[in-house]
């Protein structure tokens, strides 16, 4: 069981985990283990979510989701499978995880008056040192 929050656990069965060669260096023993993780999770097709969730991690993921709708990731930077697959899993944990936290709504504020006046204030002394450098017989 994967679980994000306690509202949210994703039973280990909705996943599909496959696993390739990987790439980079790792001498004699990159070309004989497959030690790279692939995980698949169809996010349309999980009832483990929410909608309003699904909506968020549809915007925040989009990248990363096919056509079909499944979550692809992968992870190559241990080089045995085990620590692999258990990063793919905390790089879908902690993305659903921001996508669970909802948006702080933001407060529409005017500005106050002191810094209505300090910027009023900053134009006039920019615009009296824009005016001093021009010559004497300019006329607006």
């Amino acid at each position: 069981m994967l679980v994000i929050t306690s509202g949210i656990k994703i039973p280990l069965s909705e996943f599909e985990l496959t696993y390739a060669r990987s790439s980079g260096p790792g001498g004699q023993n990159v070309n004989k283990v497959n030690s790279k993780a692939i995980l698949r999770w169809n996010l349309l097709a999980s009832p483990s979510l929410t909608e309003t969730v699904r909506a968020r991690l549809l915007g925040k993921l989009a990248s990363k989701i096919t056509t079909e709708g499944d979550i692809v990731l992968s992870s190559d930077r241990f080089r045995d499978q085990g620590r692999n697959r258990e990063d793919c899993l905390e790089k879908l944990r902690s993305c659903l995880a921001s996508a669970a936290e909802v948006p702080k709504v933001r407060k529409k504020t005017k500005p106050s008056r002191s810094s209505q006046r300090r910027v009023k204030e900053s134009k006039g002394r920019q615009s009296q040192k824009k005016s001093l450098r021009r010559s004497p017989g300019y006329h607006d």
